[in-house]
């Protein structure tokens, strides 16, 4: 969470080339291994507007995708607090922690994909969720930037403790433990 890429808008891609492809490939096997259901450019020390998603339905249907340069609407957020078992979420940027973040129940995405065609998704639920979380990290917001000061709190208190926060600081998904 202390790299200085993670809090930085990222930058428009310009052209999908070969490493961009590369790119793509190596962030879903980073993804996959975390496991996680979404990553963002910036997660792999890259400031490109860039993210990959899998996520699959009650009835195990898949839903995975990469999208590039994407544009976010979203209806308006209801008000209230966030329901902590049904809005809580994590992120492999601050990995084996959740808190609860109200987010918008339904958005729309647009972008292009890895061959440049353009993508149109209209999302709702968890979808929504992670189009949002993934989107945050490419104008270098984490979801922990987000919570209430409580949890807040709790974040701070958390990455003194694992020593997280500080450039150069960082775990390989499926490979390092994460120290509790």
């Amino acid at each position: 969470m202390g790299d200085p890429v993670l809090h930085s808008p990222a930058s428009v891609v310009e052209e999908i080339t070969d490493e961009i492809r590369t790119l793509v490939a190596d962030m879903f096997e980073t993804m996959d291994a975390a496991p996680g259901v979404g990553l963002a450019a910036p997660q792999v020390g890259v400031p490109l507007r860039i993210y990959t998603y899998n996520y699959a339905d009650e009835d195990g249907a898949p839903w995975r995708g990469v999208i590039i340069n994407p544009e976010l609407w979203m209806r308006p957020l209801e008000p209230g607090a966030p329901d902590p078992d049904e809005e809580s979420e994590g992120c492999l940027s601050f990995p084996g922690e959740r808190f609860p973040l109200r987010r918008s129940d339904e958005v729309l995405v647009t972008g292009t994909d890895l061959v440049g065609d353009p993508v149109r998704i209209q999302v709702d639920g968890w979808r929504a969720r992670i189009m949002q979380h993934e989107f945050d990290h490419l104008d270098g917001i984490l979801y922990v930037d987000r919570l209430d000061d409580g949890d807040w709190k709790t974040v701070q208190k958390l990455a003194r403790k694992r020593g997280w926060g500080r450039p150069g600081s960082s775990w390989t998904p499926g490979v390092d433990q994460i120290d509790a």
